[in-house]
This record gives structure tokens, sequence and C-alpha cells, in this order.
């Protein structure tokens, strides 16, 4: 049985412990977050006990030395993945981190670091690479020949609602902004189709004052030109486009979780394939998270510490362009 503790109370950590009822041999047994209403809260999900619902200034230390929790799922604000994610790799404890699971590239390469030197699994939950249809996905896109182009778009018309209660995501300062809520899904998307050096060649974008709030960055990479956009400002279908020499491949109702491509032959013909999810969006990361630990696997072949690197790279560019 692989126990594990939350590290955060919040709406994703919720989501995380109604999905993993659906993994077998795996059960949450801890979480620990800032006030003992809220963690009381939790008391009788999954396994928590009211011991192992942890409050207060040292509530994250204390899980993470708890010899009952296996593993640790990272739920807490993108600002504090990095000293968090550290700590628990150096205790030695696994640790799925929620996306983005660093900040700036520096960070993740340290964690990267950590992470290889100790022998101890680190995985960034990037949803789209876990649900059902990426597989069908990618090899639709492989049958694209040569790729020319990419457009990936996340853009949500939340602004309102993060401006109407205190949220990280507009506090400024590094952790926050579209780019890293948003942008970091799409830059998931490029970074798996382009192996080579991802160049900036323009940025555009919008703040409130330090916290950016839609960003619009061109991209190449060996002769393939791609568009990034998010934004918290707009609503427009959230998909990802690559153009190839034999045809072209739209994922649509969400890149960020999809469940549907369609894909257009040369000679103008669209068939649209759907894969719907397994439980739900979560449910594919928590899965394949299992199976690593059960086999011993210190690193994911299907989001690699070197992935989320050139992400964290890529993201790090558009922001000091």
């Amino acid at each position: 049985m692989i126990r594990f503790g939350i590290l955060g109370a919040g709406k994703i950590a919720k989501r995380f412990a109604a999905s993993l009822e659906h993994e077998e041999d795996a059960e949450l047994v801890a979480v620990s977050c800032r006030s003992s209403e809220k963690a009381a809260a939790w008391v009788g999900v999954g396994s928590v006990t009211a011991e192992k619902a942890y409050a207060g200034e040292d509530a994250h230390r204390a899980l993470i030395d708890d010899p009952d929790v296996d593993a640790i799922y990272l739920a807490l604000p993108t600002q504090l993945h990095f000293q968090w994610a550290k700590e628990a790799l150096e205790a030695d404890k696994p640790v799925l981190c929620e996306k983005p699971a660093m900040v700036n590239a520096e960070q993740m390469r340290e964690i990267l670091n950590i992470s290889r030197e100790r022998d101890v699994l680190f995985m960034e939950a990037m949803k789209p690479r876990f649900v059902s249809l990426y597989p069908a996905a990618l090899d639709a896109i492989k049958k694209l020949g040569e790729i020319d182009h990419i457009e990936v778009s996340l853009c949500n018309d939340m602004l309102s609602d993060l401006m109407a209660e205190p949220s990280y995501h507009l506090m400024g300062g590094e952790g926050s902004g579209a780019l890293l809520d948003c942008g970091t899904y799409c830059a998931s998307w490029i970074e798996e189709l382009c192996p080579g050096e991802i160049k900036v060649l323009r940025v555009s974008n919008s703040f409130i004052g330090d916290a950016d709030i839609s960003d619009t960055a061109w991209l190449e990479s060996d002769g393939v030109t791609a568009i990034l956009e998010c934004s918290f400002t707009s609503s427009k279908p959230r998909t990802a486009t690559i153009v190839g020499r034999d045809g072209g491949v739209v994922v649509v109702d969400d890149l960020h979780r999809p469940q549907s491509l369609t894909i257009t032959s040369p000679d103008g013909v669209k068939t649209t394939m759907r894969s719907p999810y397994v439980h739900d969006d979560l449910f594919g990361e928590i899965y394949h998270f299992c199976q690593l630990l059960r086999l011993d696997r210190t690193e994911s072949r299907l989001m690699s510490l070197g992935d989320s690197l050139r992400i964290a790279e890529l993201l790090d560019a558009i922001r000091e362009y």
C-alpha cells in the first residue's frame, strides 16, 4: 500500500484526494495546511485521522517526517514548491508536484540534481501527458511528416475571480501570473514536439502590477514556428494546433486535459478521435506515479526531469525577452 500525504489543502488537493480513491493499493493518510479549521475538514477523507491532519507553522515539516507517509503530493502555491520539494526529497520521500514544478529553471535544475543524486522520484503533474488521448495524439502528429507550425492557446476569463479575493496568481514576482499558471501547459506541448533549441522571437504581454495577465510568444525551433498564447482575461477555444507537411491535427476540448482531436488529411478530409478519461483528468498521473513507485523507478519517461527543466527554461526565456 502506497500511503500519500498532501502538502497543501486547496481545491486541487481535494480533487487529488477524490481521484486517489480509484487507485488500488494506495491511500491518503495525511494532510498539512496552515489552519486547524482546514485541517479538521480533512479528517475522514481517505484514511486521514485527526492526528494526521497537521496544522500550523510546522505542519508541512511534520508531514514529511511522518514515517507513515510513503509519498508526497505537493499542492502548495507555486512559490513554495522549491522549499518543500527539496525538503521532501532530502527526507527520501518521492514527490508528485503540481504544475508548474518550479518558478524558474534554476530551481528546477537543483531539484533535478537532488532527485538524481539521491535516487528519489520527483515528477511534475503535467496532466495532458497522462490522459488516455495523449499517446494517440502523438501518433497522429507523427503521421503529419515534418511539422511546420504549432499554435497552443490556453486562455481563461478568470481575472475578476482572481481579484475578488487574495490570490498568489496576482501577487507579482516569481510564481505568479498567467504564463506560469496557464502557459506551462502550452509550453509542455511545444517542449514535446520541438526537441531542438527553442528560440524566442517576440513577446507581447500585459500586466496588473507585477503580475502578467496575458502573454503571447512567437517561437522557432529548427525551422518549426510556434505561437504560445495564455491569458487570465479572455475566453477562447483551448486548443493545440499542429500543421505538418501531410495534414494537420487539432487537439480540442482543453489542451491541458484533452479528450478529443481532429485530424485533417492532405486532401482536406477531417476525422475526429475521442478518448475519454479513465475516471477523471487527474487519475492518469496518479496511476503512472504509483506504477513508478511499485517498479522502484526514480524518473518518469513520460514526464522526465529533463522535460520539466526544458519547460522551465522556455518560460524563463519568454519572461526575460
